[in-house]
């Protein structure tokens, strides 16, 4: 069985789907590979949005601490300090890649979401959750830190830094009512539900002309870096500028005057 699936759903949409069920989806060697895999695919330019579940009644446990799971890095005979330091990094360099692919990720989170599965929700650009989907930082749970896979540099952005030290300090895991008020999902629905409104979402996305929407993503992650407001605005007035040499703008005015949706250049 492999362990992530790719599938493209219409619209150019793609659907990455963690596929270990019998582990909720829990991380393994075979698991960061078909990411790899999935996430070449999604950057290749035939995807305009890309969706992230869970097969299964699970998201993502995390880390898979069964010892049935293959290895994340090949075997080899370097000191075990440096063995799992290496698979610290591929883990935490794969979520970065993640990030930054140049379109959109929704997390449809359809069920637990802790530890590295919080991680993979984290670094998706707008997650739904299904009313069955949990969340923690359980890292600290496990002996670690919570200090872990880019949690401590994202989660205090998207819920605050209060909030963030008290669900990292405790590894309290929350539901998806809690996790809906404190803003770390945009929307809660039926479990039924879940896929629909994902890729109703992920629809009026790709609706956007494919520039708009490459630059907001790439701009709104440098801007959120930017150290002043000057600076942010600097990356606003490049992107805005470039944005006026496509035939975007025309297209859109052209389109509201003669009453039809636009058809926007190729990106």
């Amino acid at each position: 069985m492999t362990a992530v699936t790719l599938t493209e759903i219409g619209d150019r949409i793609g659907c990455i789907t963690l596929n270990r069920p019998e582990r909720l989806n829990a991380i393994d060697g075979a698991l960061l590979d078909g990411m790899d895999a999935a996430l070449d695919e999604l950057g290749s330019g035939a995807y305009r949005v890309a969706i992230l579940t869970g097969a299964g009644r699970g998201f993502c446990a995390g880390a898979d601490l069964s010892g049935t799971g293959q290895p994340w890095t090949p075997p080899n005979d370097s000191p075990a300090f440096k063995v799992t330091y290496d698979h610290q990094v591929r883990l935490a360099d794969q979520l970065t890649r993640l990030y930054e692919l140049p379109i959109p990720v929704i997390a449809a989170v359809n069920g637990v979401a802790v530890g590295g599965g919080l991680a993979f929700a984290l670094h998706c650009d707008i997650r739904v959750g299904s009313e069955t989907a949990r969340f923690g930082s359980v890292f600290i749970k496990a002996g670690f830190s919570s200090m872990d896979m880019g949690t401590s540099y994202l989660l205090p952005k998207i819920v605050g830094a209060g909030v963030a030290r008290e669900l990292m300090l405790t590894g309290r895991i929350i539901d998806a009512e809690e996790a809906y008020r404190i803003h770390l999902v945009h929307q809660v629905v039926a479990p039924d539900d879940l896929m629909a409104a994902a890729t109703d979402l992920a629809r009026s996305i790709a609706q956007n002309n494919a520039y708009g929407v490459w630059q907001t993503k790439i701009g709104l992650n440098a801007a959120l870096d930017a150290p002043s407001l000057r600076h942010a605005k600097e990356i606003e007035n490049r992107t805005q500028v470039l944005s006026g040499f496509t035939n975007n703008p025309t297209e859109a005015a052209l389109a509201h005057r003669e009453k039809r949706s636009p058809i926007w250049d190729a990106l």
